[in-house]
C-alpha cells in the first residue's frame, strides 16, 4: 500500500515510519527538510522523501495523488514563538486542499482527548485541527490520545527528571488532574490497526491506557519503577507562569512546551470508552509496564525519537542544508589539531560525544555553560542524546544541533542553540593523516558578539584543547547510554 506520512521527522512520525515498513508498504515521507531524516537504511524502492512545508501551498506541488492512504501527524506546540493554533489551523486547510486531489481513501489523525467543556490552547487547537481534516472529501478516522509514556517522549522525560532529580517535591496543585497514560507501543498498534479499516472511516475514538491515574500518582508510581522514595506536597498558589518556570528548571522541556504542557495539565484527560482496541485485538499495557519497556529501550540503546529531535527551531525555517557550510569571512575560529594514535576509536568518540558520555574535558564547566544558557532562557545541557554512539543530522546534542554527520566521511558538524550573541558551529573530522581536526567557528552578532568571543577565548582554549587531547588518547568511553 502506498502511503503518505506526515510529520515524519516527529516523536510519532520516525516510530509510525518503522513499523510501516516492516508490514511491507511503500511510504512516502513529508519533511520540510530532507536533511532531518537519513533513510539510508531503509529499502529506496520503500521510501522516498519530498520536502514541502504545509504552511507553503505552492511547495505542495510535488506532493504524489497515487496515494492509499494518509497520515496527519504535523504538530506545533513546541514551537519558540508565534501563534501555533493559527498555524496548525492553515497547515490542516492546505493539508485539505492538496488530498482532496489525490485517490487517498482514508486520513488518519492523532490529536489529543478533548471531552471536557473547558479545553486548554493545546488541545483547542488539537480539535480545530481534526475539525478542519473532517471538511476533506476523504474520511478520517482520529484518534485521540492522552499522555504517551515512551522512552523519549514529552511526557517520560519530564516525569523522570522531576523523580530523579527531585527527592521531595512542593508541586502545584495540577498535580491532581486525572489522565490516562497510554504506552507509545499501543499508540503505534492504533494508528497502524486503523489502517485501511472501513469501519474507522469518519469516525473518531480515544485511545487510553486501561488506568486512570493523577499526575501525582504517575509520578509517585514512576518513583516506585526506579526503587525511589519520593515525598510530593501540592501547594494551591502556584501561578501557572511559576509552574511553567518551575517545570522548565528543573526539567529538559523548553519553556514553551512548559508553558503550554502545564496549561493542559489543568484539565482532565479522560476518554471516553469505545471497543476499538478489542476489535484491533490491542493489549492495553498499565502505567508502570510502559515504563519498564521504556527504561529497556533506553537501557539498550535502542531509542528511535525523542520529543527534542522534533522541536520547531529557527534552523529548521531555513533548512539545515543553509547551516552546512559553514562561513568563511566575518567570523572567529579556534582550530586545533592532534594525530590520533587510534583513528577508529577516536572516531567513535566523536560520534559519542556529549549527553551521558559528557564532553570528555571539564565537563563541570559545560555543565554551567548549560545552566547559565538555562537561566537566560535556553535549551540547557538537559537534552542529551537518544542514542550513546550513533547521531543522525537533526538530532539534538545537549545544546547543539547535528547538522551534519557522516561517519564515513569521517565529519561530524554541531550547530549551536545555546543563547549567544551570534551564531556558532563546532566541527570534528579525522583526515587522510589520521589527524583529528576541531573547529570552533563563531559569526559574532554587532559588537556584542565580538565581546562576547574575546572574554571566551581563554576558556576555549582551555576546554576544546583538554576535550581535543581526551578524544585523541587511547582510552575507550563508557556507552552507558
Amino acid at each position: 500500500m502506498k502511503i503518505l506520512l506526515t510529520g515524519a521527522t516527529g516523536y510519532i512520525g520516525r516510530r509510525l515510519l518503522q513499523v510501516l515498513l516492516e508490514k511491507g508498504h511503500e511510504v512516502i515521507c513529508v519533511v520540510r527538510d530532507k536533511h532531518r531524516l537519513d533513510i539510508k537504511k531503509y529499502k529506496p524502492e520503500q521510501v522516498t522523501l519530498v520536502e514541502a512545508d504545509l504552511m507553503k501551498p505552492k511547495t505542495l506541488a510535488d506532493l504524489p495523488k497515487d496515494i492509499s492512504v494518509a497520515y496527519y501527524l504535523v504538530h506545533s506546540m513546541s514551537m519558540s514563538g508565534g501563534d501555533f493554533s493559527r498555524e496548525e489551523k492553515i497547515s490542516a486547510e492546505n493539508f485539505v486542499a492538496y488530498i482532496d486531489t489525490t485517490q487517498a481513501e482514508q486520513v488518519i489523525f492523532l490529536g489529543g482527548i478533548t471531552n471536557e467543556q473547558r479545553l486548554s490552547k493545546h488541545l483547542a487547537s488539537r480539535k480545530v485541527v481534526e475539525d478542519e481534516l473532517r471538511k476533506s472529501v476523504v474520511p478520517l478516522t482520529a484518534l485521540r490520545a492522552g499522555i504517551i509514556v515512551g522512552s523519549g517522549s514529552s511526557s517520560f522525560e519530564i516525569i523522570r527528571d522531576l523523580v530523579e532529580k527531585l527527592p521531595v517535591m512542593i508541586a502545584p496543585k495540577w498535580l491532581k488532574t486525572k489522565c490516562q497514560p497510554i504506552a507509545i507501543l499501543n499508540v503505534i498498534q492504533f494508528l497502524t490497526g486503523v489502517l485501511h479499516k472501513k469501519n474507522t472511516y469518519s469516525k473518531h475514538f480515544d485511545i487510553y491506557g486501561p488506568e486512570t491515574l493523577t499526575y501525582k500518582q504517575m509520578l509517585m508510581e514512576f518513583a516506585q519503577v526506579r526503587k525511589l522514595k519520593r515525598r510530593i506536597w501540592t501547594i494551591p498558589v502556584m501561578s501557572p507562569k511559576l509552574s511553567s518556570y518551575w517545570l522548565y528548571f528543573v526539567t529538559s522541556t523548553s519553556y514553551p512546551l512548559a508553558k503550554n504542557l502545564v496549561e493542559s495539565m489543568k484539565v482532565d484527560v479522560v476518554g471516553e470508552k469505545n471497543d476499538l482496541p478489542k476489535s484491533l485485538h490491542i493489549e492495553l499495557i498499565p502505567y508502570k509496564e510502559a515504563i519498564k519497556i521504556a527504561f529497556d529501550k533506553i537501557e539498550q540503546n535502542m531509542v528511535l525519537s525523542t520529543w527534542s529531535d522534533a522541536m520547531n527551531t529557527s534552523i529548521f525555517d531555513k533548512g539545515l542544508a543553509q547551516h552546512i557550510e559553514i562561513p568563511r569571512f566575518g567570523v572567529f575560529k579556534n582550530t586545533q589539531s592532534v594525530e590520533a594514535k587510534d583513528p577508529h576509536l577516536a572516531l567513535e568518540k566523536i560520534f559519542a560525544i556529549g549527553g551521558r558520555n559528557g564532553w570528555y574535558y571539564a565537563n563541570w564547566l559545560w555543565g554551567f555553560r548549560g545552566f547559565f544558557d538555562r537561566l537566560f532562557g535556553g535549551v540547557g545541557l538537559r537534552r542529551g542524546r537518544k542514542n550513546a554512539s550513533e547521531v543522525y543530522p537533526g538530532d539534538t546534542l545537549d545544546f547543539w544541533r547535528v547538522i551534519y554527520a557522516s561517519k564515513e566521511e569521517k565529519r561530524l558538524l554541531l550547530y549551536a542553540e545555546m543563547k549567544l550573541p551570534g551564531e556558532a558551529w563546532l566541527e570534528f573530522c579525522i583526515d587522510q593523516d589520521n589527524c583529528i581536526q576541531q573547529t570552533a567557528t563563531f559569526r559574532p552578532l554587532g559588537l556584542g558578539g565580538r565581546l562576547y568571543w574575546y572574554a571566551m577565548l581563554p576558556f576555549h582554549f582551555f576546554i576544546f584543547k583538554g576535550m581535543l587531547h581526551k578524544i585523541a588518547e587511547i582510552k575507550a568511553i563508557k556507552k552507558n547510554g
